[in-house]
């Protein structure tokens, strides 16, 4: 045979690559679920109630009926008996307390947008005005809205649940063997060491994805086809089939082009089940797209919880042990992980700390608002506040620098791995180097300096640092410890590489992508492994009948999970090449090596292209015995272990003391993502990520009325950042690769989001701090950081850190100095 030789390209892997996604993103060819138009297709107008609890007493459709165009209403009446009752997956508790679940509601609402009716027409158009001709008479009762009440049952959200209280989950390193008390730990500082007592409050937040929800059901087929706007089309297709008893073969879910989700898509809405549900009724194709406003009021939130720390240590700084206490807001009802979103940060307090004792407590609360689930983090940027925002205020109380602090309690690089006092363990790390780099990119030293200046002089406007050093929990998995936490799938990802008789080839991937960059990240991979072009590789994805297996992408997974299932089934096509490439070369396989897409017989110059393999196997004109004409391979992958990124934020803020003012100075992140596959694509996420954070910290909040109307259900009052609101970050990376995987990546699409937070709010209050303030309760707007600077000066005039430690009452409810945050949104916040 004729030898043919290639040149050796460069590696894949760590090349800064254009996304192939881009071009027909950018240039509008793509195919969002609402583009999409079906010969008969009908529309679809959902009717909610404005009240945020009450009973239905009557509801009139007839005259939505017969509007122009309208070609049915569904009541809660009309499909009580056929719409089942939406899945919570990832129960708390044994003894969980869960409200059940309709797609519209029969008898009663518990939050302001929940379904009563939905207007099927021939237009969307028609839909939407027929829908305001659907009369609904309600009957009010009172809502459970404000969280610390709700947990006291002073109003139930679910009267025929008896309680408020969900579920109770709890953790505890002497218990479980993993550290020692934390009460005994408390105790022992008070006597002989110091304790930091606070209470931070979480603020709800809305996902605000770029593309609102949308669904399209056709029924006409031979299977019943969906397209939805998901991160998570293999969870739709089980739960369509499961909740509505349809056969899942006769079910195909298809995730076509989806436009962010942040975790926002990472649900079964009552809009897919109801959209199913007109589709089957009418027998023609149905969409539904929501508005912004549905989408900000109707899908779920994220965050809002009350936590209340007690962190204890030595007087040199040491710390000794943390007690956690949260109560968190479910909301209305338990989406798919909405009860255990605050467990996923349980594990997470200690931070990258060497803490001997730990005790953690949470108590899931229902309310009559919409209900929260997974927002980007999902539970790991509350523990991170919590623990950056405490580490902050041990060192002010010391008269410690906050990085010095950190460094006498962190897990030095030559202790991995670590075993923490939360039951896991954390696999590598560096966070020395870390922090080295993020304090030279961010000229810590001068800054320092420049703020003890502006000290010394009274400047109006006042220099605050704010410190992260962080780590996180990625990757959700392994299978068998979410089985054991009580969820209802496992955390294995599924890879097939197709070897096609050109030479080209086709990724079949279970993850789903909305804007990461599968395409582009698993192709670099893909080529690396199997010596082809970058150009030569096509991923395919989203779609349950081209690639049915596979748990979709959320938690920071696909690359670190997903990405090592492609790893796998590439490096099985070239294992299942060798015994052809060994016949072709008349060798024997032990004595071929493969670089670069090539196999080549140790010491001879005799070779052959994994592309003429691949045609060989295609024609089968001289086979080995017993081998079959393809090459294709499939793999799945389920970790031993999560994956744990980390990195060290630095934040520079400026604050006018006359008018509460925030301005961002300078911003730089140093993260350790592990092996970086596509440093434009890390790049891409973690400014994505960290304009996010610092949206929570300065901007964000959703905000209910004392009836229960969300009163920041449009942009006007919930205020997204623009990129006029911030400023350009410096980011680098330090590389330590994770253990046990042939690809050494780790997560990162949510790090950005998860270290910026604290790394603001310290510096705000780093900023105040001369002023006797030791919080501002998020988000910090000029009005609640002036009201802050007020409400010091009237406490006293220049305290010192030991004073303003001595105006802090534990446990006292709204522990910030700040006035009216329970209240009205403030225009003008991101100004």
């Amino acid at each position: 045979m004729t030898v043919t030789e290639q040149p050796a390209q460069a590696p894949e892997v760590g090349r800064a690559r254009l996304r192939k996604e881009d071009a027909r993103l950018i240039t509008g060819r793509t195919r969002w679920t609402d583009n999409i138009v079906l010969p008969g297709m009908q529309h679809l107008a959902m009717v909610r109630s404005p009240f945020a609890h009450a009973r239905i007493t009557g509801l009139d459709a007839s005259a939505a009926k017969s509007a122009p165009g309208v070609v049915a209403v569904l009541t809660g009446a009309d499909v009580k008996d056929v719409q089942g009752a939406l899945p919570n997956a990832w129960p708390a508790s044994d003894d969980q307390k869960t409200p059940a679940h309709p797609s519209i509601a029969v008898d009663e609402v518990a939050f302001a947008g929940e379904v009563v009716a939905v207007v099927i027409a021939r237009s969307a158009a028609a839909a939407r005005d027929a829908a305001e001709l659907v009369d609904v008479d309600y009957e009010e009762l009172p809502p459970a809205l404000e969280l610390k009440a709700a947990a006291a049952d002073e109003v139930l959200a679910h009267p025929d649940l008896g309680t408020n209280v969900s579920a109770v989950w709890t953790f505890d390193s002497q218990e479980k063997g993993t550290g020692g008390s934390a009460d005994e730990a408390i105790a022992a500082a008070r006597a002989d060491g110091v304790v930091i007592e606070r209470e931070y409050r979480q603020q709800r937040l809305i996902p605000a994805f770029m593309e609102p929800r949308s669904v399209v059901c056709d029924p006409t087929g031979e299977q019943l086809t969906v397209w939805t706007s998901t991160q998570v089309p293999h969870f739709v297709r089980i739960f369509v089939a499961a909740v509505l008893g349809i056969p899942e073969s006769k079910v195909r879910v298809i995730a076509p082009d989806v436009g962010g989700g942040f975790g926002g898509k990472l649900q079964f809405t009552p809009e897919e089940v109801i959209t199913v549900l007109a589709a089957r009724h009418t027998g023609k194709p149905c969409k539904y797209t929501e508005t912004r406003s549905e989408s900000l009021l109707s899908g779920h939130h994220g965050r809002d919880q009350w936590q209340r720390l007690t962190l204890a240590a030595t007087r040199d700084g040491r710390v000794t042990g943390l007690k956690v206490e949260l109560l968190a807001d479910m909301g209305a009802y338990l989406g798919l992980v909405t009860s255990f979103i605050p467990m996923l940060g349980a594990l997470m307090y200690n931070g990258i700390y060497k803490l001997p004792a730990y005790h953690f407590t949470c108590t899931n609360v229902l309310t009559n608002k919409t209900w929260t689930d997974a927002y980007r983090g999902a539970g790991r940027p509350e523990a991170t506040f919590a623990i950056e925002r405490l580490m902050d205020e041990l060192a002010a109380e010391l008269g410690m620098d906050a990085l010095e602090v950190r460094e006498k309690n962190w897990i030095t690089h030559e202790e991995f791995p670590f075993h923490t006092v939360a039951g896991v363990t954390y696999d590598s790390g560096n966070y020395e180097a870390a922090t080295a780099r993020a304090r030279e990119l961010f000229d810590y030293e001068a800054l320092r300096r420049e703020q003890r200046e502006r000290r010394d002089r009274k400047d109006p406007v006042q220099l605050g640092i704010g410190v992260s050093t962080f780590t996180e929990m990625c990757g959700l998995a392994p299978s068998r410890w979410m089985g054991e936490q009580r969820y209802a799938a496992g955390g294995w990802e599924h890879a097939e590489v197709r070897m096609l008789p050109t030479g080209k080839v086709e990724v079949v991937t279970g993850t789903s992508p909305h804007g990461q960059g599968h395409e582009t990240a698993w192709s670099q991979i893909a080529a690396d492994r199997l010596g082809v072009p970058f150009e030569d590789v096509e991923v395919l994805h989203g779609d349950t009948a081209i690639a049915p297996r596979g748990l979709d992408t959320y938690g920071s997974r696909s690359l670190a999970v997903g990405g090592q299932a492609v790893v796998m089934a590439a490096d099985r096509v070239v294992e299942k090449a060798k015994p052809l490439a060994a016949h072709m070369l008349e060798a024997a396989v032990d004595d071929l090596e493969f670089t670069g897409g090539r196999f080549a017989v140790r010491g001879t110059d005799k070779g052959a292209t994994i592309q003429e393999v691949v045609w060989a196997a295609f024609t089968s004109h001289d086979l080995p015995e017993g081998m079959v004409p393809t090459l294709d391979a499939e793999a799945t992958y389920d970790p031993d272990n999560f994956s744990f990124p980390h990195g060290t934020h630095l934040c520079a803020v400026e604050v006018d003391t006359e008018t509460g003012q925030v301005r961002m100075r300078r911003y730089v992140s140093v993260d350790d993502v592990g092996v970086v596959v596509n440093p434009l694509i890390v790049a891409g996420q973690m400014h994505g990520g960290l304009v996010q954070g610092i949206a929570q910290a300065l901007w964000e909040e959703a905000v209910y009325d004392e009836q229960g109307t969300l009163v920041t259900g449009s942009f006007v009052d919930y205020t997204l950042p623009t990129a006029a609101d911030t400023i350009s970050f410096v980011n680098d990376n330090t590389v330590t690769p994770a253990v046990g995987t042939a690809l050494g990546a780790k997560g990162v699409g949510e790090a950005g989001t998860i270290a910026s937070t604290p790394a603001v709010v310290n510096a705000v209050v780093d900023a105040l701090r001369p002023l006797g303030i030791h919080d501002v309760q998020m988000p910090c707007t000029p009005e609640r950081v002036w009201n802050a600077i007020r409400s010091a000066g009237e406490n006293q005039a220049e305290p010192t850190t030991q004073q303003a430690q001595e105006h802090f009452e534990p446990g006292a409810p709204n522990q910030d100095p700040t006035a009216g945050h329970a209240g009205t949104p403030e225009k003008g916040a991101g100004q």
